[in-house]
């Protein structure tokens, strides 16, 4: 059976398709906003900045007729979650969700504040997780529909990540690929985004306070939100389960496959000053 493939399709009651997406409010989030509204789509913004989802929204209203709703919530605040997930279970206009809230943190696992080793999990797995649920049932009774889970390529290279971040990719993998094949035939699509390094808001934030990532890290390596997006969306067309944006990254994801290559990889030194480097 061939793979199922994604592109936006207007309802059959009028009106065009709805996209949701999580961490609507800055870098990968936003530009999945702006390239989903230049296709027609109509859109749900998620994030918990008021003030940045209305500016977008506004930026959005002035290039496209699709409609743009907002919606304020806290993902890892379990009710707001809840809440949510709720509405968007009530709805029959959702084709498409784009998880796409993260969070990086730095530090020992062992040293890190446990409250924000537990936010990053409730961001990275629960909140996707639940919104999943909470708008497949709608895409398998059309017939048609999509899930982008924006995971990292740190998924498959979990031992050179933190544990809980690079674990929480993994899932998200993993996740993507078993609901695939659970709904194989339902014409409902799956993807598991994998970019690497990426310019965005996530190694700006006071996180990253003293730690210049853009200077240790080659610029040859850096994608922009633009291009991970436009590779994303091709990859859904094209029925791809899992998207590496980038040549060098695929060449990278070639490697994750290989526990030799792995087992020399978490002995380089690089490795081993990408963990000194987020020592607390």
């Amino acid at each position: 059976m061939s793979k199922p493939t994604w592109s936006p399709v207007a309802r059959k009651g009028g009106g065009p398709p709805v996209a949701v997406i999580t961490g609507a409010s800055s870098g990968i989030g936003a530009e999945f906003a702006r390239q989903l509204a230049s296709a027609g789509m109509g859109l749900v913004l998620v994030a918990r900045r008021r003030e940045r989802l209305a500016k977008l929204a506004q930026e959005l209203a002035s290039s496209s007729s699709a409609p743009v709703e907002i919606e304020v919530c806290d993902l890892t605040d379990r009710e707001s979650l809840e809440a949510l997930a709720e509405r968007l279970s009530s709805r029959s206009d959702i084709d498409l969700l784009v998880s796409s809230a993260g969070v990086a943190l730095v530090g020992r696992f062992a040293a890190a504040e446990v409250s924000r080793q537990i936010s990053l999990l409730d961001l990275h797995v629960i909140a996707p997780t639940r919104l999943t649920r909470a708008v497949l049932p709608q895409m398998i009774a059309r017939g048609h529909g999509a899930v982008i889970q924006v995971s990292s390529l740190a998924g498959m290279f979990s031992r050179l990540s933190s544990p809980t971040y690079g674990s929480s990719k993994a899932y998200l993998n993993a996740f993507s690929e078993s609901l695939a094949e659970e709904t194989s035939g339902t014409g409902v699509c799956f993807q598991a985004l994998c970019p690497g390094f990426t310019v965005t808001e996530l190694h700006s934030t006071p996180e990253f306070d003293g730690i210049d990532i853009h200077a240790r890290i080659p610029g040859v390596l850096w994608l922009s939100a633009e291009r991970v997006v436009r590779e994303s969306l091709v990859g859904l067309a094209e029925g791809k389960r899992v998207v590496v944006p980038g040549r060098r990254y695929r060449w990278l994801r070639a490697l994750a496959g290989n526990r030799y290559s792995i087992a020399l990889a978490c002995r380089w030194r690089a490795g081993r000053r990408w963990r000194r480097r987020v020592e607390p």
